[in-house]
């Protein structure tokens, strides 16, 4: 059984963002993917992390626990005003090769309205330097989040289609988890000489 992590990168309580990382850890678990006990979800907004540098990490060791156990990572995160949300930026100071280097990671955009698309292209540019994050050429966007998985059955055909989307983007990333698990135990971690991407 995989071990999944998901992360609701928002910094806001009770958001949208937290709304579909639970729904996408609970799709994981009805597909067989993962389960209950190796799944993990990490909500930014319930717990969030102290602004980078920070002498009290807060949650951190437990979420870098977690991280360093899971197989593949699920990243979400809302678009603020064109831009990833400051609470997943500030994620991925604080993760490093240790907890994500060679792990595949599943892109999720969050919008109210119809856009979604610059949070995926900014983590896609910036995020993975350091921490070596395999980003899968697939990454999900969902769109007028209020509108849509707020429950069991669809509420309409954009929400049926996005569902179909998520069942196929979460068996592709089972896939790549399997796939890397070799490639991630045969690389040489401690090599200081390349600690950091280029």
């Amino acid at each position: 059984m995989l071990n999944i992590a998901v992360v609701a990168g928002s910094g806001r309580n009770n958001c949208q963002s937290g709304k579909v990382a639970r729904f996408l850890r609970q799709r994981l678990l009805q597909l067989g993917l993962s389960d209950a006990e190796s799944s993990t979800l990490i909500d930014l907004g319930l717990a969030p992390l102290p602004l980078w540098p920070a002498d009290d990490q807060g949650p951190w060791e437990l979420y870098r626990q977690q991280l360093k156990a899971a197989d593949a990572v699920l990243i979400i995160s809302p678009e603020w005003n064109g831009m990833a949300c400051p609470a997943i930026k500030n994620f991925f100071i604080y993760a490093s090769k240790a907890e994500l280097a060679h792990k595949p990671g599943l892109l999720v955009g969050v919008s109210a309205g119809v856009g979604g698309a610059y949070p995926i292209s900014e983590l896609r540019a910036s995020s993975y330097k350091n921490c070596r994050l395999c980003y899968l050429p697939e990454h999900l966007i969902v769109r007028r989040v209020e509108s849509v998985l707020n429950g069991p059955e669809p509420s309409g055909e954009d929400d049926q289609r996005l569902r179909a989307r998520i069942d196929y983007d979460l068996d592709i990333l089972a896939k790549y988890a399997q796939a890397l698990k070799p490639v991630r135990e045969s690389i040489d971690m401690d090599n200081r000489a390349f600690a950091n991407g280029m």
